[in-house]
């Protein structure tokens, strides 16, 4: 088993809990990018379009037997996505303690990944078959707990494997494949396979060949059984919690992240009902796409590039400063004039703005970590930021469409959280 030297300390370390030095190579980064598209693509092609397309056509029935008001469809997927969410914010944490506790030889934390990535596909399929709003609810539960958890095992791959100097440019890439599993996502149930339960299928299909693909060719680490913590696990669970008083850096790095997030969330969750409610777009499925494109091909210059200069000069702070301005200003603009033509200018602000944001963002969470020991654990906690605004957003929003019908204060709320998100950075004192 190879060992290293911990940074600083001359202390041999096994190489699990080792801060990497050497750098990743391109076919580690290329199926780590592969995972990941398959990750967020199962998660956002149900939300952007499925979800949204299964709950409507619930209630038109529902509706038309007098069971449910018309116009609730929006509050109905509102809870369907925050049921989801919920599970999501558990997983990512306790998934990732458990990870950093196994001492199986395929490592910490492949086992985790394969077996949430089915969990996750398991879960679809039963988004796929139900007959109701409730069982949706139930299935992507189950659903959102395994991608959740195979999230907290893929990013604890970049603390795990990446050194520092390398951080940025595979961040960008980490948002990339978030934007691309997202466009991916919906070219493929909107044009490609157009049965709904087909792309559910689909969806379930592509998570686990992603998660197969990544665990089947990388090495994970094992961690020697005499380096397991010996605390037991209910301890470990009810240790979850990092002091934001102990570790101030940390607060405010994952305060920052769950803002981008919710403003994110909120700017871009409800574009299939804004199209077709708001707007009245003849076609709404095709003009998501075409603003999911626009969105994408910003995200993929402005991750590509700020990725690699901030790599090079070193600092986080300043791009993700840049990324949230940009975010707001796209929100703004929507709430000003909540039009096609705005939304067309406003996605590939909003994409420069993401992208951007990814491509600082991962460097700067995993500088803040608080030990080697608990890394996926607490970039489980990280990741609570970003399953956090999928429970809050469809909350917000609900109140906002349900009881204001008003979509440009939902885009001026997206905006007002993301300029908080460029204030708490500069909090954070460690990272430049």
């Amino acid at each position: 088993m190879d060992e290293a030297i911990a940074a600083g300390s001359g202390t041999t370390l096994p190489a699990a809990l080792a801060e990497p030095a050497r750098p990743v190579r391109p076919g580690w980064i290329t199926l780590l990018f592969l995972a990941n598209i398959g990750l967020w693509l199962g998660v956002y092609a149900p939300i952007q379009v499925l979800l949204p397309e299964q709950v409507q056509s619930l209630h038109d029935h529902l509706a038309k037997s007098g069971s449910v008001p018309s116009g609730t469809d929006a509050v109905l997927l509102s809870v369907v996505m925050g049921v989801g969410a919920i599970a999501s914010l558990l997983a990512n944490p306790v998934v990732g303690a458990l990870s950093d506790r196994t001492t199986s030889p395929r490592g910490r934390r492949h086992p985790w990944t394969i077996a949430c990535a089915l969990a996750g596909a398991a879960g679809i399929l039963v988004v796929a078959a139900a007959p109701n709003v409730p069982a949706m609810a139930i299935g992507w539960f189950v659903a959102e707990l395994g991608l959740g958890g195979m999230l907290a095992t893929l990013t604890a791959a970049l603390p795990d494997r990446v050194p520092a100097r390398q951080r940025g440019t595979l961040g960008g890439l980490i948002g990339i494949s978030q934007m691309l599993g997202t466009v991916l996502g919906a070219l493929i149930v909107t044009v490609i396979v157009t049965r709904m339960s087909a792309g559910y299928v689909t969806c379930a299909v592509i998570v686990v060949a992603g998660a197969a693909l990544f665990v089947l060719r990388t090495p994970d680490e094992p961690l020697p059984a005499e380096y397991k913590p010996r605390v037991p696990v209910r301890t470990v669970l009810r240790r979850l919690w990092v002091s934001p008083r102990e570790h101030p850096d940390f607060g405010w790095a994952w305060g920052t992240h769950f803002m981008v997030n919710l403003g994110n969330d909120l700017g871009t969750l409800y574009l299939l009902y804004f199209l077709n409610d708001r707007i009245h777009y003849h076609d709404p499925q095709t003009g998501l796409l075409t603003l999911m494109a626009l969105y994408a091909v910003a995200l993929l210059a402005a991750g590509a590039i700020c990725g690699t200069i901030s790599d090079k000069s070193g600092k986080r702070k300043p791009f993700i400063i840049g990324s949230a301005a940009l975010m707001a200003t796209a929100a703004v603009l929507l709430a000003a004039s909540p039009t096609w033509a705005m939304a067309l200018a406003a996605a590939p602000l909003l994409g420069a703005g993401f992208g951007t944001y990814w491509a600082a963002a991962p460097a700067l969470l995993t500088a803040v970590l608080p030990a080697a020991a608990d890394r996926a654990k607490d970039m489980g906690l990280i990741n609570i930021a970003y399953s956090l605004p999928l429970v809050l957003a469809p909350l917000l929003a609900g109140v906002v469409l349900g009881l204001m019908n008003s979509y440009p204060a939902l885009f001026a709320l997206a905006g007002v959280v993301t300029i908080i998100a460029a204030v708490t950075v500069t909090r954070v004192r460690s990272v430049p």
